[in-house]
Parts: C-alpha cells; structure tokens; sequence
C-alpha cells in the first residue's frame, strides 16, 4: 500500500510556565519531541526533530518512519490559549457554558478539567467551526452577508476559520 499513510496522534501540551511541548505515546523505532514558546514553534521542533531521526534509521525502519502523518492533539490550555487571543474569556465562557473563572484556572494550567468539560469544551469549538463553516460556504456563495460582512480566513496548522469584517 505504497502511498497510504499511518496516522500518528502527536499531542500538544502547554506548561505552567507557558511553554508548549509536543509528543507522542506511540511505540515508534526513535523518540523525539519538540518544544516552543508557542504550539506552532513546539510543532517545528517536532517535525525538525522527525527529520532528524530519520536520518538515524534505515531499512524498514527508515519505510515505517517515511510512511507516518502526524495528527495534532491540542490539551485544554493550549486550545484555550490559542482561543484566548480571538476571544475574552467572557467570550468562551458563554461559548462552552462554562464559568469564566474556572476556564481561567484551565488556561493557566493551575486547575485541569475533567473528560466531561474537555468534553464540553471540544464540542463547544467543533459546533462553532461547524457554524463558522456553514456561514463561510454562505459568503463564498454570495460574496457579503446581509449585514455588508465579507469572508477573511485565518489558519492554524492547517485548519481555517473565518473571521468577518467590514
């Protein structure tokens, strides 16, 4: 199956001193991970650092780590962190229905929310991307919105959201 690639779930963490680390957990001929003042910086270091093993392997080693994709996984502080800059809290607390407060004490790292409010949280941003998505398909269609709004695109990893304005 030459051509197929093996997805590999890389995850990316930010510390309490607010740097940002990626890893994986899967077994793998090498390890490596990455690391940064921001995620993208982390995810250069990580893909320098892939690169860089694949120099120290051969043979089906070598074919495994040729045949890899990494799938980014953002933990609750690096999502919030990455958010926090678009929204206020006040913001993503009416978004994800939880409190400003405890969503502070998530994007600081002091406080880490259960897998019910990660939950929550992640399912809070996929039903925006999806209205944002469903709103941008609407504006390529037409060009404005009825308000005058045009479509701008902002990008991250690979992933785009649309942002209105006039």
């Amino acid at each position: 199956m030459e051509g197929t690639k093996r997805k590999v779930k890389a995850f990316i963490e930010r510390g309490v001193d607010g740097s940002y680390g990626v890893y994986f957990k899967e077994d793998l001929p090498v390890g490596f991970f990455g690391e940064g003042a921001s995620s993208e910086e982390a995810i250069k270091d990580f893909e320098l650092s892939f690169e860089d093993m694949k120099e120290e392997v051969s043979g089906a080693d070598l074919e495994l780590l040729n045949s890899i994709e990494f799938e980014y996984h953002h933990d609750v502080p690096s999502i919030l962190s990455y958010f926090s800059g678009i929204f206020t809290l006040a913001g993503l607390s009416r978004l994800t229905g939880i409190n400003q407060r405890q969503l502070g004490h998530y994007l600081s790292g002091h406080r880490h929310p259960s897998e019910a409010t990660t939950r929550k949280i992640e399912e809070s941003l996929h039903r925006l991307s999806e209205d944002v998505g469903g709103k941008r398909t609407e504006l390529e269609r037409n060009g404005t919105d009825e308000a005058g709004f045009v479509l701008r695109e902002s990008c991250l990893h690979g992933a785009c959201t649309a942002v209105y304005g006039f």
